[in-house]
């Protein structure tokens, strides 16, 4: 165990199960973890000597960050996350392999680049061109997500082709950026959440759409089980996290007629479903993680990118 180690978790809300255990895990293997909600720090950009001001005290003398950043506040938070990576505390998951996870239409343009299988995916502006880009993605039924959604929110299956033009039609006279993705009809509503720290899979779970639901996110009701991966599955999910530049990530996986293809990479993966379905201690393997990695200054981007 060595050197007690001091953590900054980055988390608006200590009484949610993730941040619980994130703490409970460090404070068993005799570290010194504090939540700090990250809304309610600030900085001096300017300075030459990068810190953070929370509640009228500056935050020094921590060793490593673990961002617990919501998708509503990821611009703030990333410019914390920053600052921190500025001062040259080790950030578990960098400001930067954030910013690219939560942007939906970067991640999956980076994994793409590198091979990664995918569903077929469109993304266009004008709803003149709605009829070839229901084309381009194998027409209906087919999926359209809000770039900016989580846990299912934003996600509609148009089973038909005329669900899918009126769809789209209105998501567009909103003036949202959408993605329309294929609809892969033999994963029957189930995907697999792969949990990666640093280069394994650490543990996985299938989670199922409850009846007459496509979307197996858990707070849309969708019920987690235990699945064997495959090798392959576990090599995609590893990849997929290091294209991203994510040290600790959920990478969803369906199952397709051709291989095992990625819908998503969560930079903030919650870890209330997988441990209880695998009875695995996550929350102690990534403070064990940052145990082997958390050196000062030891930050790809340094806060640069």
């Amino acid at each position: 165990m060595g050197t007690p180690v001091k953590i900054a978790i980055l988390s608006r809300n200590p009484a949610l199960y993730s941040t619980r255990r994130l703490v409970e895990a460090a404070r068993t293997r005799g570290h010194e973890p504090r939540v700090i909600d990250v809304l309610r720090c600030y900085m001096n950009i300017t300075s030459h000597a990068p810190l953070i001001h929370y509640k009228g005290e500056d935050l020094t003398d921590f060793d490593a960050v673990i961002p617990r950043i919501g998708a509503s506040v990821t611009f703030y938070g990333t410019a914390v996350l920053r600052q921190f990576e500025m001062m040259g505390v080790y950030p578990l998951n960098e400001s930067v392999a954030i910013a690219r996870a939560r942007d939906k239409l970067r991640s999956l343009q980076l994994l793409a680049r590198k091979g990664i299988g995918l569903p077929i995916t469109g993304f266009a502006h004008a709803p003149d061109d709605v009829q070839d880009l229901i084309k381009m993605v194998g027409g209906a039924p087919l999926v359209i997500k809000l770039l900016e959604g989580t846990q299912g929110i934003g996600v509609v299956l148009a089973e038909t082709y005329k669900a899918a033009e009126s769809v789209i039609e209105a998501f567009m006279g909103l003036k949202v950026n959408i993605l329309v993705q294929e609809y892969i009809k033999e994963a029957n509503g189930a995907d697999i959440r792969c949990f990666v720290i640093g280069d394994k899979v650490v543990a996985s779970m299938k989670r199922q759409a409850k009846a007459g639901e496509f979307r197996s996110n858990l707070h849309r009701g969708g019920a987690a089980s235990l699945i064997r991966i495959t090798p392959e599955e576990r090599s995609v999910a590893v990849r997929a996290a290091r294209i991203i530049g994510l040290n600790v990530a959920g990478v969803d996986i369906l199952r397709s007629n051709h291989g095992p293809v990625v819908i998503e990479v969560n930079s903030s993966p919650g870890l209330y479903g997988i441990e209880t379905v695998t009875g695995k201690d996550i929350a102690g393997m990534i403070i064990e993680f940052i145990e082997k990695n958390a050196t000062l200054g030891k930050t790809r981007t340094r806060g640069q990118g």
